[in-house]
């Protein structure tokens, strides 16, 4: 019985570039000890892939009205579908190194009811990756010498254990909200919120929005303003991987280090909750004012 199912809902493999980075992640995910992989949808060339890579495939996941999944489906089918104690939800686009399976086994180790997430590395991969013999060691190598660490904003994925998220609302998959959602779902019910940054090399491969209309960012598609207002508005989707309340390093969780961006987000939330009758616009000006930068920073620097 594998450990982990990871499930994803790939674009289309019509784009090559699409097809090669998600080929190129989906084949990492199969070369993981204790997982096993399930893909979700009835996009083009999804069934071939899946075939062609040895993995589980579900064509009938329910969508909106412009035929994209729905993470309630989603998070439904693989529920229904999984061997494992633990569910992944994973971006198509993302390539998992070995230190993954080792990074879920510690946490359910520690907490019952968590989520486990962290910082990506962004690069530029446009040809297919030879998964040959010290294949990770090799490319671990370069995502370290030409990637960038992505900012603690948005999440590429999301690990947790069965019990957690048995429902979630019909958010739209490749739009924005969602994921900050699944952080302040997991902070509202008192689970642990784990930072694995220092423990994992998550590497996300570059590629543009023509997938979508105008070739915009999925931030300007209307679908995210649906997904905000299914997540309870905007106060609900500003939550980042800085709203973490542990962090996962040499195997053991601890709390994650003050710093000014933390120490300031600490301050945000406990202005909302104190202000929860103004407007978001109004308390805005109030948790995020330029005059207490240099004060916030004094604090921080005198503490460490």
């Amino acid at each position: 019985m594998p450990l982990i199912t990871l499930f994803s809902a790939p674009k289309p493999f019509a784009n090559p570039h699409i097809a090669t980075i998600q080929r190129n992640a989906i084949q990492s995910w199969t070369l993981l000890p204790d997982v096993e992989v399930i893909l979700l949808g009835a996009e083009r060339g999804l069934a071939e892939a899946a075939q062609e890579l040895g993995v589980k495939h579900i064509p009938h996941v329910e969508c909106n009205a412009g035929g994209t999944p729905l993470i309630s489906s989603m998070f439904k089918l693989a529920r229904e579908n999984s061997g494992g104690d633990l569910l992944c939800i994973v971006n198509a686009d993302m390539i998992l190194l070995p230190d993954f399976p080792e990074a879920a086994r510690k946490s359910r180790l520690q907490r019952d009811k968590f989520v486990l997430l962290s910082q990506r590395w962004d690069l530029d991969i446009a040809q297919p990756i030879e998964f040959t013999e010290g294949w990770e060691k090799r490319l671990s190598s370069i995502v370290h010498r030409e990637g960038k660490l992505h900012r603690p904003a948005g999440s590429d994925f999301f690990l947790f254990p069965k019990s957690c998220y048995a429902e979630v609302p019909p958010f739209t998959i490749g739009r924005a909200g969602w994921d900050n959602w699944m952080i302040y779902k997991a902070r509202r019910e008192g689970w642990a919120v784990i930072d694995a940054t220092p423990s994992l090399t998550i590497i996300h491969q570059n590629h543009d929005y023509s997938h979508l209309p105008g070739g915009k960012p999925h931030y300007d598609h209307p679908d995210t303003n649906e997904n905000i207002r299914l997540a309870g508005g905007e106060a609900n989707i500003r939550y980042t991987i800085l709203d973490s309340t542990h962090q996962l390093a040499g195997g053991k969780l601890t709390r994650p280090k003050t710093t000014s961006k933390r120490f300031m987000r600490k301050v945000e939330l406990f202005l909302r909750a104190l202000f929860f009758f103004l407007p978001e616009s109004a308390v805005e000006n109030i948790a995020r004012p330029k005059r207490w930068k240099k004060r916030i920073q004094k604090i921080i620097n005198r503490k460490s």
